[in-house]
């Protein structure tokens, strides 16, 4: 089935939208990043990101609640600001990543790689 999912901002506007037959929100956020999108502010709270390829992903004040980002592929990512607060980033790659300002209360980065990882 084709469908079309919106990623809006925290203010409600939408920043992306991908039309793709059987979406996900990881599909269109990937299709997001590879286009080179600016994502800051983007809300996607409790998200399912689970294995997302979002290496060099600009996430900059994004609200990331409680999102599900196991596995998922941060490298190079700017998380700056982010609210990660109960997100699971188990297994993830945050190599090089930024998360400067971040709120990581309650993460769980249990298994995460954080080689170069600037907090």
């Amino acid at each position: 089935m084709i469908s079309i999912i919106e990623i809006k901002s925290i203010e409600d506007q939408v920043l992306f939208a991908f039309e793709s037959e059987d979406n996900t929100i990881a599909k269109t956020l990937e299709e997001a990043v590879a286009q080179g999108l600016d994502l800051s502010r983007a809300n996607l709270k409790n998200a399912n990101l689970d294995g997302a390829l979002l290496s060099g992903a600009d996430l900059r004040d994004a609200n990331l609640y409680h999102a599900n980002l196991s596995d998922a592929d941060l490298s190079g990512a700017d998380l700056s600001g982010a609210n990660l607060t109960y997100a699971d980033l188990s297994d993830a790659d945050l190599n090089r990543a930024i998360l400067n300002g971040a709120n990581l209360k309650n993460a769980n980065l249990g298994g995460a790689i954080l080689y170069g990882t600037i907090f």
